[in-house]
């Protein structure tokens, strides 16, 4: 089920993530402005206030809600590689459900006041 709402990009997804590996060290190597990008994140997603897990259950739970599939391999399996568990996981599923959601229905009331406002002419 997972692999058909991804797009089957699951497959194979320890290999996924060397092939984008592969290809932002090449993509940085023809452009190095975004190598500064790059080491950004580094700095951010470094364990400070927050550890290195949360860090990552944050970036996966976004990942889901921005719809990014290669965001959700990476940052799946860097949350999986610092001892992330199953029910970690799926509590970061279902907070990034009620994000996706929740702000597509606040947009929904939002269209639904316009709509009245229309409406009313």
């Amino acid at each position: 089920m997972i692999n058909l709402l991804l797009g089957g990009v699951l497959n194979g997804s320890e290999g996924k993530t060397q092939q984008i590996r592969k290809q932002l060290q090449e993509v940085i190597g023809k452009a190095p402005e975004i190598g500064k990008f790059a080491e950004y994140v580094h700095v951010a997603e470094s364990p400070k206030a927050l550890d290195t897990k949360t860090k990552e259950l944050i970036s996966l739970g976004i990942a889901l809600a921005v719809r990014c599939e290669p965001c959700i391999v990476w940052h799946t399996e860097a949350a999986v590689r610092v001892g992330t568990t199953e029910e970690e996981i799926l509590d970061t599923i279902k907070v990034a459900v009620c994000m996706g959601g929740g702000p597509a229905l606040m947009y929904g009331l939002k269209a639904y006041e316009v709509a009245l406002e229309f409406l009313e002419k």
